[in-house]
């Protein structure tokens, strides 16, 4: 079976620890038996400590066994790797490839409550309610989500700024304070000029929200609130679908949270630019 995690796990064998390994051997020898077992069950169908599955977890770049697990029965069980090059069926009409799509959507979709924080979710909310000014910065696949995230929040009355321009993103929140937020968005967390951005940004206090695949990585390292997403996108891709999907999901929940909470105000100014594009549509 190829399966990114496991394919993973074989290339990380070298770096793992003796008890480790044991871990790695029971999971390569069976997979479709480990999505459903407890961290418990693993540890002693394996012989080692519960506390070693967690290390294990970490070594390979998972936080922990329950995201492990979930990710595992993912690629496993759902076609969420029909955005793989290397496993696109030629033979798959557009009609069964919209299909495919679809369900990887809705797979990807119904996993997300898995991979959210409550706590870093509300917490985020009240962050951006209470915000002066946002900053959105998202390069390649994610640049299209920072400037969604823009037009969704000036419209209610935030002062936005989004460019996928880096030094023109790092000269305007050079002007931010801790009363601002700048929200990043990555899937794979290592985006060079959104690491450089977090790190400017956390020189100056400045609360730093990342939207972001629940791997550890970079940025997860760096953002004080990280809303993860389930990583089903390999690198071999034929470009951002799901990840976007997922992002977009994400940033509408916080758009609808936020705008549940402005004032009155706030609303009316909204309803006021509404009734003038209504008046004016063609």
């Amino acid at each position: 079976m190829n399966n990114g995690l496991l394919d993973k796990i074989e290339k990380s064998i070298k770096k793992l620890s003796p008890a480790e390994v044991k871990v790695a051997n029971y999971i390569l020898a069976n997979p479709e038996l480990t999505q459903t077992l407890t961290i418990y069950d693993l540890s002693e169908n394996s012989g080692v400590s519960q506390a070693t599955v967690t290390r294990f977890c970490r070594t390979i770049g998972v936080d922990n066994f329950r995201i492990f697990r979930l990710t595992l029965a993912k690629e496993i069980n759902s076609p969420s790797d029909i955005n793989d090059l290397n496993k696109i069926n030629k033979d798959d009409s557009p009609y069964q490839l919209f299909q495919k799509v679809t369900l990887s959507n809705e797979t990807a979709l119904s996993s997300l409550n898995q991979t959210m924080s409550k706590k870093e979710f509300e917490k985020a909310v009240e962050i951006i309610k209470n915000s002066y000014r946002i900053a959105f910065f998202g390069v390649g696949g994610s640049a299209p989500i920072a400037h969604d995230a823009q037009n969704k929040f000036e419209k209610i009355g935030y002062s936005t700024t989004r460019t996928t321009d880096f030094h023109t993103m790092i000269s305007s929140i050079s002007n931010f304070t801790s009363k601002d937020a700048v929200v990043l968005f990555s899937t794979s967390g290592k985006t060079k000029d959104v690491l450089e951005l977090a790190s400017f940004a956390k020189e100056l206090g400045i609360p730093i929200i990342a939207l972001t695949s629940f791997i550890t990585s970079p940025l997860t390292k760096v953002a004080d609130i990280k809303l993860c997403f389930p990583n089903i996108e390999g690198d071999q891709r034929v470009g951002s679908t799901t990840s976007r999907i997922l992002q977009l999901n994400i940033l509408d929940a916080l758009y609808l949270s936020i705008f549940h909470r402005i004032s009155k105000k706030n609303i009316e100014n909204y309803q006021r630019g509404r009734d003038r594009i209504f008046k004016y549509r063609r």
